[in-house]
């Protein structure tokens, strides 16, 4: 929504600078727009040469806002670009459409590029940076040989995370396993689209991938995924799997990150709880705290953030808020950006940590990946971030955010190495 308030800023800005004028020195100034955008589209075409300042100076009493419409229709022809692309299904025309988009917004002014927006489209789709794309790796190559290691992760198109995040676990894998071949591929086409056309880095989809395999002549491909849990994103990529089954020798898949669901909220197991020993040591590490017991003795309460989803695996969250309180760490909480399970929403968990009496928080993501839900839903401006929703609250004196993926963690990234190894005797 902010996004969007400051592309009506701009344009607004523009509109007052022609029914001015624009030849005045007076600065043009819309209330919550930009600061930059605004003065630059405000200022645009001050020039005696605009046609609003000529029809002024001939003394027609009708402005042309020819210009502000031209900008806003050439907005418009990019959104329409990026939401052909904001899509799941990869089509034959894809690879085209990806660089389409991204050349119609190269060919934008910064003030044409702030009004861009659409179903899905954005200025920050393009514009946002996000870190180096050239760190990363998309373990597209040829030259598989007869086995290989396919790690399958969601996606991100936060470059940074990529690399750190999904690509730590990659890494490790590939050092624990330097016999076999690790390739990499993503479920999300949306993200894969993303990255393509902002960055030109090309990755596979799972289908992709599949037939790089059968293409390379792999016998025996084990399939690693990063997900978190038995859930959607694991069905689809199993489903995708087992197609292929008639065209490569063996086909394994590993255990996700949690191992098995289990039946109930008390269900947990050895996956579960060294998970939780990690991402809470890791919490506690990047704080101004010795130890989690430092943090609850300073009133400090420690919230971690996953995703959350409708699948019946969303037990899992349960089952690791269980997990804390069993581990004695009772200032950890476990919520989620969708809700699901319920207990687990933004403003049960936020009631939670106030009733217990905690005045400072530390959020944290609980997911492999620290991406748009990390930077945006737990550490955006935006009033419905979680660290807006805490800090409006009015409950807590502090509120601090901690963006890092648990894929960065080295002893996460064994938990991989180890359902490998499980598979691949």
């Amino acid at each position: 929504m902010r996004k969007k308030l400051a592309a009506a800023a701009v344009l607004s800005a523009m509109c007052v600078a022609a029914l001015s004028g624009c030849g005045s020195n007076d600065k043009a100034t819309t209330e919550g727009a930009d600061t930059t955008a605004t003065t630059a589209a405000a200022t645009e075409g001050k020039s005696e040469e605009t046609p609003a300042t000529t029809a002024i100076s001939e003394g027609v009493t009708e402005v042309d806002t020819s210009a502000a419409n031209d900008d806003k229709a050439k907005a418009d022809e990019v959104a329409a670009l990026i939401d052909k692309i904001y899509v799941q299904e990869r089509t034959d025309t894809t690879d085209a459409d990806c660089k389409a988009a991204k050349e119609a917004w190269d060919a934008l002014t910064d003030a044409q590029k702030a009004l861009v927006e659409g179903d899905d489209a954005d200025p920050d789709y393009f514009g946002r940076d996000t870190g180096d794309a050239s760190k990363d790796d998309p373990l597209n190559a040829d030259n598989i040989g007869e086995n290989e290691i396919l790690v399958v992760s969601f996606g991100t198109s936060f470059n940074d995370s990529r690399a750190e995040d999904i690509g730590g676990i990659e890494k490790a894998i590939q050092k624990a396993y330097p016999d076999w071949s690790v390739r990499r591929a993503f479920t999300a086409q949306i993200i894969i689209n993303h990255v393509q056309a902002r960055d030109g880095e090309v990755i596979d989809n799972m289908e992709q991938a599949m037939d790089r395999a059968v293409a390379n002549g792999v016998k025996n491909l084990v399939i690693q995924p990063t997900h978190l849990m038995h859930g959607a994103e694991y069905d689809e990529m199993k489903a995708v799997a087992d197609k292929y089954a008639d065209k490569i020798e063996s086909i394994k898949i590993s255990e996700p990150l949690l191992g098995e669901v289990g039946a109930d909220a008390s269900t947990v197991n050895e996956d579960k709880k060294a998970v939780a020993g990690y991402v809470v040591n890791a919490a506690v590490a990047a704080s101004d705290y010795d130890t989690l017991d430092a943090a609850k003795a300073d009133g400090t309460a420690i919230v971690l953030m996953g995703h959350g989803t409708s699948h019946a695996a969303k037990i899992t969250y349960s089952q690791m808020q269980t997990q804390m309180k069993e581990l004695g760490y009772e200032n950890v909480w476990v919520g989620t950006v969708e809700g699901e399970p319920e207990d687990t929403s933004c403003e049960n968990v936020l009631k939670a940590v106030h009733d217990a009496g905690y005045k400072k928080v530390i959020l944290r993501p609980f997911m492999v990946v620290a991406g748009d839900h990390a930077n945006n839903d737990m550490a955006g401006d935006d009033d419905d971030s979680w660290k807006s929703q805490f800090t409006a609250s009015g409950f807590f004196d502090k509120v601090d955010t901690e963006i890092a993926g648990m894929g960065r963690i080295e002893d996460v990234e064994q938990i991989y190495v180890k359902h490998l190894k499980d598979v691949i005797k």
